[in-house]
């Protein structure tokens, strides 16, 4: 256990500066993409882009060590801010644990493209990856925060559209309540120290548009039959705003008799894991991610062609 690394992390977080006043979509992208590439990326992987879909994707492979299989990747941003190189760390790091490839897409972002866009990206992503010749049961979706709520979403979506469901479902301090209704939106306002009610009401309105979140796309948390789902890991901070969007979403799980691990660590921000080699559970989460992973998704027998169009190949490190 890492106590004093959490107390130590958490202070860094209250002591970064934030703008003053609410800052414009532009500024907020940059600001996202600026703060999420301190993260270092793992060394043992390689990227190509590709097109899943219609849309860009980055694949992150594993330079040694290779295992079939395919984590389907959303990144987070609160809907509206992010791209696959955002998430990079996290995703590299999952690559590096488990062996398989990730497919990171680059979905459409609100407010130009406001619900169910991205959502809508996801499906045609996955629809993209099986029709290539893909089998269900060699591929994952994992995401973190507004991409871990996608891993869900996507799923009922591709369940909706007929499409057999992945082997499991990887979510990273999900965002699984556009009501905003969980206890915990409440509690621990000033305790999460990058998230406050207000700012993700702001978010939120910028994703909707308007539109009801009273729907299981929307609201998962409240309002999804998960019926069908494949095992499900949610992995959450206790001093987090969100905290009760994964532990509801456990509770549906449950009722609809699905596998799941609610795996809650205390006094972790939001999305933890990107702090591998920083903090201790952040690695130990990770570790516990691609265990989950690689117990679930099967191998295939024929790995084949990737079935992705894919641009030369580069290091990220």
């Amino acid at each position: 256990m890492s106590a004093q690394q959490r107390i130590e992390l958490d202070a860094q977080l209250r002591f970064t500066p934030q703008p003053a006043g609410p800052a414009t979509i532009e500024q907020a992208r940059a600001g996202f993409a600026a703060f999420m590439g301190q993260f270092p990326v793992p060394a043992g992987v390689r990227s190509t882009t590709a097109m899943l879909g219609g849309r860009r994707a980055v694949v992150v492979e594993a330079e040694q060590h290779v295992r079939p299989g395919t984590i389907l990747y959303f990144h987070g941003g609160s809907f509206s801010q992010g791209s696959p190189e955002t998430a990079m760390a996290v995703t590299a790091n999952l690559v590096v644990r488990t062996g398989m490839r990730a497919v990171s897409v680059d979905y459409r972002l609100a407010p130009e493209h406001p619900f169910p866009a991205a959502i809508d990206d996801g499906v045609a992503a996955y629809r993209s990856l099986l029709e290539n010749g893909a089998d269900a049961s060699t591929v994952a979706f994992a995401g973190d925060s507004a991409g871990g709520g996608l891993a869900v979403t996507v799923s009922l979506a591709a369940r909706d559209a007929g499409l057999l469901l992945p082997a499991a479902i990887v979510a990273f301090s999900p965002g699984l309540d556009h009501t905003r209704t969980g206890a915990s939106m409440r509690i621990k306002e000033g305790v999460d120290p990058f998230f406050t009610f207000a700012g993700l009401e702001r978010n939120g309105d910028l994703y909707l548009n308007g539109q009801d979140a009273r729907q299981p796309l929307a609201t998962p948390a409240v309002y999804a039959d998960l019926t069908g789902f494949p095992p499900i890991l949610l992995q959450v901070g206790t001093n987090e705003l969100l905290l009760d969007d994964s532990v509801r979403l456990a509770d549906r799980a449950r009722e609809a008799g699905v596998d799941v691990i609610l795996d809650v660590t205390a006094n972790v921000p939001h999305v933890f894991q990107a702090w591998a080699g920083v903090l201790d559970e952040a690695d130990h989460a990770l570790d516990r991610a691609a265990l989950f992973l690689t117990q679930r998704v099967a191998a295939a027998t024929d790995p084949g062609s990737s079935g992705l169009g894919t641009t030369p190949a580069r290091r990220v490190r």
